[in-house]
């Protein structure tokens, strides 16, 4: 199936996440940007979630996210793979403060901008310490 722009801009915006670029983040949202995160919690406008992406990147500053597949329907893109990073605590990074988590998330694509990103993710073990049991 080919690629199309709504694809390629969802994409993009996965791998300006990567880079963890807030202004190419922010100039790739609509001005109507929703975020709606994997506990329903959403963030309405580009500049809040400019701001929200500022903090989740200090809080994760190895954040990142693996497209495994992906598929699309118009202006509608569904990603699936896992998202990863390391909790920021004092010190050094550990395997304690890792977390990996497979994930899936929805983009609505208008006019070049990604105006909706939904995160399907349980981040919860990002906010946890690992259980070494586990490990």
């Amino acid at each position: 199936m080919a690629e199309t722009d709504a694809d390629r801009v969802a994409l993009r915006f996965v791998n300006e996440i990567n880079r963890q670029d807030v202004t190419a983040l922010t100039e790739l949202m609509a001005a109507n940007f929703r975020y709606v995160d994997g506990l329903g919690q959403e963030v309405r406008g580009r500049e809040r979630m400019r701001e929200r992406w500022t903090s989740q990147f200090a809080g994760s500053p190895d954040f990142r996210i693996v497209i495994r597949d992906h598929l699309s329907l118009g202006s509608v893109v569904a990603l699936f793979g896992t998202a990863s990073g390391t909790y920021n605590e004092p010190g050094a990074p550990t395997a304690r403060n890792r977390w990996s988590v497979p994930g899936a998330w929805r983009a609505v694509v208008r006019d070049g901008r990604v105006e909706e990103w939904c995160d399907y993710c349980d981040h919860d073990p990002a906010h946890r310490p690992a259980d070494p049991g586990l490990a």
